[in-house]
Parts: structure tokens; C-alpha cells; sequence
């Protein structure tokens, strides 16, 4: 999974999701665009909810500044298209975006040309504990359960948002994604508690022989 930052820095340097037909577009805006091709006029605020109920399981979880900064440069690019919506309570005008046939042809290129290429894996969890000799032995542990609790509750997470897209044609590949997240986080969560064994298995290692565990 790579940043919405980081994203743009590979996109720049290895030319990966570039439109040969228009210009440069970082992986974050095929996603955006990808939204929107399901048909639907969407505003900003649309494009976040959708955006947390599915891409943010597996790639994204965006801002509202970072949404309209991308639905700008896609704009600009003539691959979505706005206009201004009145709103029945008075309150100003609400504005929703549409993809052009120029945006749905980019897309479905860059779906089905993009190299494919490994997930970039950061994972923080994995990175304290690699110091875990600078950490107190029941920290460690403390972390892996606070990452447990995590993923269960992300794994649970994803298994509604799948049940609730049941019904909906449109949604079938986004629905076998959310159901690949509901098991991957259900193997970060087995993961860790294999961790736990391990650190249990290394504590007994490291006793000496008064039975006691030595510091980090």
C-alpha cells in the first residue's frame, strides 16, 4: 500500500500510470477516476464516503483537500467534468462530477496496461518491534495486541461493507476486494498472535538460570 505523497513521487519518477494521450497522472488519480466510473454523479463529499467504505481498506484514505485536488487535476486533464447542483434547503450550491468518454478510456487503459508491480509494505507495527530491544518485554506485547484488536476490528469492518454491496451489479469486483481485506486482515491478525508466540518462545531463550527475563 503507498501513500497518497508517495504515490505521486513513484508516479513522477518511473512514469507508472501515465495517459500517453494526455499527460502524467499519479496512481491516487486513477482512483478517484476509477470512483467515478460506476455512472454516478458524485460530489466531494460523496467521493470520501465511497472512498472510506471501499479504497481505504487496501490503498486509500483520503482528505477532502487531497479529493479536490485530484478531481482539479482531473478536470484540468478533461477527464471529469462538474457543474453546480441547487439545493432544495437553501444552502449553496452543491457541485458533482461526472467522467467524460475521454476519462472512462484512460482509466480502462490504465487498468488493463499498468505494470503490476509488488505492494510497497510499510508497517509501522513491524518497525517498533524490530526495536524491541530498546522496548520493555510486556511493550512489545502490548503493541502486537493493540495491532490485533486492530485488525479484527478492520477485518469486521470489511465484511459489512461486502454484505452491504451485495445486490448491487455494478459493485461485484469492488465486493471480492473487500472480501480479499476481510481475510487479509484476518491474517495481520493471526500474525500477530504467531508474534506473540515467538516472543513468548524467545523469552524462554533468553532466561538465565534464575528464571528471571533480562531487560532491554
Amino acid at each position: 500500500m503507498t501513500t497518497d505523497a508517495g504515490a505521486d513521487a513513484e508516479a513522477a519518477g518511473t512514469g507508472e500510470g501515465r495517459d500517453t494521450g494526455r499527460r502524467p497522472l499519479p496512481p491516487t488519480s486513477w482512483a478517484v477516476l476509477g470512483l467515478l466510473s460506476f455512472e454516478q454523479e458524485l460530489s466531494g463529499y460523496d467521493l470520501k464516503k465511497w472512498a472510506d467504505w471501499s479504497l481505504s481498506f487496501f490503498y486509500w484514505s483520503p482528505s477532502f483537500s487531497q479529493i479536490y485536488g485530484e478531481l482539479k487535476r482531473l478536470e484540468g486533464a478533461g477527464y471529469v467534468t462538474a457543474r453546480s447542483v441547487p439545493q432544495a434547503t437553501g444552502n449553496r450550491d452543491k457541485r458533482v462530477y461526472s467522467i467524460t468518454d475521454a476519462g472512462r478510456a484512460a482509466v480502462r487503459e490504465w487498468a488493463r496496461g499498468a505494470p503490476v508491480e509488488p505492494p510497497v509494505l510499510k508497517h509501522g507495527v513491524m518497525l517498533r518491534l524490530w526495536l524491541g530491544h530498546l522496548l520493555e518485554p510486556e511493550q512489545a506485547r502490548d503493541i502486537l495486541r493493540e495491532h490485533q484488536a486492530y485488525a479484527e476490528k478492520m477485518g469486521h469492518r470489511a465484511q459489512l461493507d461486502a454484505e452491504g454491496a451485495e445486490g448491487e451489479p455494478s459493485w461485484a469486483y469492488p465486493r471480492l476486494v473487500l472480501r480479499w481485506a476481510e481475510r487479509y486482515y484476518e491474517a495481520e491478525r493471526k500474525l500477530a498472535e504467531d508474534m506473540l508466540a515467538d516472543l513468548d518462545e524467545l523469552a524462554r531463550e533468553r532466561r538465565g538460570g534464575d528464571g528471571t527475563e533480562p531487560g532491554p
